[in-house]
């Protein structure tokens, strides 16, 4: 602890966000910098905690007051290498975290949280433009061969940690480029590209092979995989969306919200996509169903396509505006939060059932119909109920509909199918405490075995996953 009265004499500052008018012009990162100086102050605040409950709260367990010491004192290269120790990828954690650490955060008891994701932020930028992010190739390869099946932030945190740890490993991927959810899920406002080409470049330099355009389960079969590799570690995501099973479902323009994501960030890539295929906001009313990160990250998007009015619905309440009694400091806090998207425009909602989609003579959405709901008594299996609001029905016009509610469990057509892998009561894959599945050397990890979740999990995963293969294989 640097600075003994720092959380004291220091205030928390952010650096805050380009203006909404400039920022909706770009497809760039708009969140702005602070000057090194302010950065060391926001770091000296860290109060070094006998128990830091930041350490906590962040998944990968990142020794945050550490690094926040080595930014108040300026010793930044030390900074990035104790980052490193407990993550892979600082610089997207740093962009895309909600920061269950600054929740955890013992200033935040009382006070506001120590900066820690921007800092963070701070010092994987500073470590790449200073040139500290080096390759590590290993310095002796054990012989053993394994294949990581997915490049998403699980796939690619196992591969890079088995990598140095000796194995030889291929990263297969089914689109053409790595970084799944990273590349094609997330927004290029909230993690420009070239942050992923960075990794994948330091991965061809550190003996990871990568096979993009390689469809395991699809063009590539399993049976071939388990006979070439000693072992194999699944990363495919949970791709299956959660369907809206109503009338009108089917009618054009409605679309799944990854779909839509995915078709902006391969046009922002300079892709060009055929017109007939062409999914874009600009001028049109548009309904996102989901309130979550996955629905503000296609509001961001149809704000800059330039839609004329977008509304996203939530079918939950509206949270509390002050943390819910029922989730105490440390934990993640039940409150109302508002992201850089929705700051952007747009109209919010809770409590909204859609009943039925109406269209045009053409098949075209048209109108939305839905209905206010409340909580009701638990059912027989003590699962909560909603209850229509008498007098609550509303219908907007809409000519773009996309689907945000998340994601059930992995797709099983394909690849876990002909693995034939036991799946849980969620449809996940089945793993035990070394994430393997109930085929010896087939392991998983990330969203396929623990569900939708957060890019900070999927790292912890993928980092856990790679020991559990690495153990697996010192036996054989």
């Amino acid at each position: 602890m640097g600075k003994v009265d720092g959380f004291i004499q220091i205030k928390r500052r952010t650096p805050g966000y380009e203006p909404v008018e400039d920022r909706l012009q770009h497809w760039r990162e708009f969140e702005r910098d602070l000057p090194e100086e302010e950065i060391r102050h926001q770091g000296a605040r860290c109060m070094d905690c006998g128990i830091p409950f930041c350490n906590w709260g962040c998944p990968l367990g990142n020794i945050i007051p550490d690094w926040n010491d080595l930014v108040y004192r300026g010793r930044w290269n030390e900074a990035i290498t104790s980052l490193h120790a407990t993550n892979n990828f600082p610089e997207v954690t740093g962009r895309v975290c909600p920061a269950p650490c600054e929740a955890a955060c013992v200033l935040n008891v009382n006070d506001n949280a120590v900066t820690i994701r921007f800092i963070e932020k701070a010092i994987s930028d500073r470590a790449f433009s200073d040139g500290w992010v080096m390759a590590e190739p290993p310095a002796v390869r054990t012989g053993k061969t394994v294949a990581v099946v997915g490049s998403g932030p699980a796939g690619m945190a196992a591969a890079q940690q088995l990598n140095r740890a000796g194995h030889t490993v291929t990263l297969f991927e089914k689109t053409d480029r790595i970084g799944g959810l990273l590349r094609y899920g997330i927004p290029d406002f909230k993690l420009e590209k070239s942050i992923v080409d960075r990794r994948a470049e330091q991965f061809v330099r550190e003996g990871v092979m990568i096979e993009t355009g390689v469809h395991v389960g699809r063009d590539y079969p399993v049976d071939r995989l388990i006979d070439l590799f000693d072992a194999v570690l699944l990363c495919g995501g949970a791709e299956k969306p959660r369907e809206l099973t109503i009338p009108g479902h089917d009618l054009k323009d409605v679309h799944f919200a990854m779909e839509y994501l995915t078709q902006q960030n391969r046009r922002v890539a300079g892709e060009a996509i055929p017109s007939q295929d062409s999914m874009v906001a600009t001028g049109k009313h548009v309904v996102i169903l989901g309130g979550g990160d996955t629905g503000s990250d296609c509001l961001g998007t149809a704000h800059r396509q330039g839609a004329a009015v977008v509304y996203q619905f939530e079918l939950l309440p509206k949270p509390p505006d002050t943390p819910s009694p029922e989730t105490p400091w440390p934990h993640w806090p039940l409150v109302l939060r508002t992201s850089s998207s929705q700051e952007e425009g747009g109209q919010r909602d809770w409590s909204v059932l859609t009943k039925k989609l109406s269209g045009d003579a053409r098949g075209h959405v048209q109108k939305l119909h839905a209905v206010h709901v409340e909580m009701g008594p638990p059912d027989a299996s003590g699962r909560p109920t909603m209850l229509e609001v008498p007098g609550s029905e509303f219908e907007i016009e809409c000519d773009l509909v996309l689907l945000a509610m998340g994601f059930v469990h992995p797709v099983h057509e394909g690849m876990i199918a002909d693995l034939g892998v036991k799946l849980n009561g969620r449809g996940n894959v089945e793993v035990d405490e070394n994430y393997m599945s109930s085929i010896a050397g087939v392991f998983t990890a990330g969203d396929m075995s623990r569900g939708q979740s957060l890019v900070v999990w999927a790292i912890a995963d993928g980092r856990k996953a790679a020991a559990g293969v690495d153990r697996y294989l010192a036996r054989r």
